[in-house]
């Protein structure tokens, strides 16, 4: 089992940065893909980026796609998402999600591990 903490979230005016963390216990970081979700107020959790265990693939969302960058560092146990260009339309709280297996997977169920969420607020 594995245990994820997120961190990095804040109120950030469009068109700025943020860099969320989610730092991993438990099981050897390593064996596990990785992705972030995210839900708005009155919203479905929906799939933002995924990156596999060996780094070698990625998936993300469209609407993100050239402004998110997903990645990890197996040594800190950690996972990242850069996300730049902010619009308000990315306020939510922003979950990371581990699951095992093999592939980049973009559904929630596919997920067997979450943290608690970290907040993003983006001011027009």
């Amino acid at each position: 089992q594995v245990q994820l903490v997120e961190s990095g979230g804040g109120l950030v005016q469009a068109g700025g940065s943020l860099r969320l963390s989610c730092a991993a216990s438990g099981r050897t970081f390593s064996m596990y893909n990785m992705a972030w979700f995210r839900q708005a107020i009155e919203k479905e959790r929906e799939f933002v980026a995924a990156i596999s265990r060996n780094i070698e693939g990625t998936r993300y969302l469209d609407s993100v796609k050239g402004r998110f960058t997903i990645s990890r560092d197996n040594a800190k146990n950690t996972v990242y998402l850069q996300m730049n260009s902010l619009k308000p339309e990315d306020t939510a709280i922003y979950y990371c999600a581990a699951r095992e297996g093999r592939g980049v997977a973009a559904g929630r169920g596919e997920y067997a591990y979450w943290g608690q969420g970290t907040q993003v607020t983006v001011a027009s």
